[in-house]
């Protein structure tokens, strides 16, 4: 078990607890992350470029002028794909970009980010808290205190509007629900803030569960 200190709004280690080593100390799966970041950026795509061919765009379906005896090129209607304003040869259809990845592998790609994070330091557990009213001042106070910069992540055990109104405001800040975090969220994030009761889920859903996640080898 790895023993980790929990912080208090304040700053100051209040006290600490511990997490299982399968989810603190978890082997990193580099490949899976990679693989779960690249279907989350395709996921979000939306599709919606279109470009119309020589059957779509306006125009006359007319022969411009003779085939032969004009010294010119040999040409056909004005809607040509040779020509300005004509239709578009090979472009873009609305479609979609989608890309399906198994539950195992979101959990291995999940576990394998946060368990990067432990082990490079750029995870903090603090204690759960709440705000009786949208105020950006105790978020950015907060911050100072536990000497967080750059782009944080605060990973909370259920939903907490007030809070996530406090955040909004403070650039590079944001605010997730602990089921609703995603591989790409702990990567992009340089730190990641998590509740005790945010932490107790994540390991009991990812730690315990290990064992019906495909392994290393498997994944790749």
């Amino acid at each position: 078990m790895a023993v980790l200190d929990v912080y208090s709004r304040s700053g100051d280690a209040s006290k600490q607890i511990e997490l299982s080593d399968a989810f603190v100390d978890a082997e990193v799966n580099e490949s899976v992350v990679h693989q779960c970041v690249v279907a989350h950026l395709a996921n979000r795509r939306r599709g919606t470029a279109a470009a119309k061919t020589r059957a779509e765009v306006s125009g006359s379906g007319k022969k411009l002028y003779r085939q032969k005896g004009t010294g010119r090129a040999r040409m056909g209607d004005i809607r040509s794909s040779i020509r300005v304003h004509g239709g578009i040869i090979f472009g873009p259809k609305p479609r979609s970009y989608r890309q399906f990845t198994p539950k195992k592998v979101r959990r291995l790609g999940l576990l394998s980010a946060l368990a990067s994070k432990f082990q490079n330091g750029d995870c903090v557990l603090i204690e759960d808290f709440t705000l009786e009213q949208p105020k950006t001042k105790a978020v950015v106070d907060m911050l100072s205190k536990l000497e967080l910069s750059g782009k944080t992540l605060f990973v909370i055990g259920q939903a907490e509007p007030n809070i996530y109104l406090s955040a909004r405001n403070v650039p590079k800040v944001d605010v997730r629900v602990w089921d609703q975090l995603s591989v790409y969220d702990v990567v992009w994030h340089d730190k990641i803030v998590l509740t005790e009761t945010a932490a107790a889920s994540l390991q009991a859903k990812l730690a315990q569960g290990a064992s019906d996640t495909p392994s290393v080898e498997d994944a790749e």
